[in-house]
């Protein structure tokens, strides 16, 4: 099962200096609208020819937009021996709400 990450969760994790692995699998055209630096971004269709890009051993958290694909990006990656990955509860929506009002919502 796919742990959850909160954003405020997230916020203060991207500060460590062990920060997880943001793998953001919304498409190109969200990203225009609306992203986070230092992400991954491998779109959710393109996820399994480019598992190679990504190293199981990490923290990996998923986001999208608002939680969903990201959900099933994250089972995914477990069905695929990643074991230290989460879901981001709410994506960019929960982010922009909740962290930062600057980040667009769509």
């Amino acid at each position: 099962m796919v742990a959850e990450v909160t954003v405020k969760e997230l916020s203060e994790r991207r500060q460590a200096k062990t920060a997880p692995v943001l793998l953001d699998v919304r498409d190109a055209w969200e990203l225009d609208i609306a992203s986070l630096s230092g992400v991954v971004h491998i779109p959710m269709s393109e996820v399994p020819n480019r598992l190679s890009e990504l190293d199981p051993a990490a923290e990996t958290i998923v986001m999208c937009r608002s939680g969903g694909r990201s959900l099933k990006i994250g089972q995914y990656l477990e069905a695929h021996g990643f074991a230290r990955v989460a879901n981001l509860t709410g994506g960019i929506l929960a982010w922009s709400a909740e962290i930062d009002p600057s980040v667009k919502q769509y």
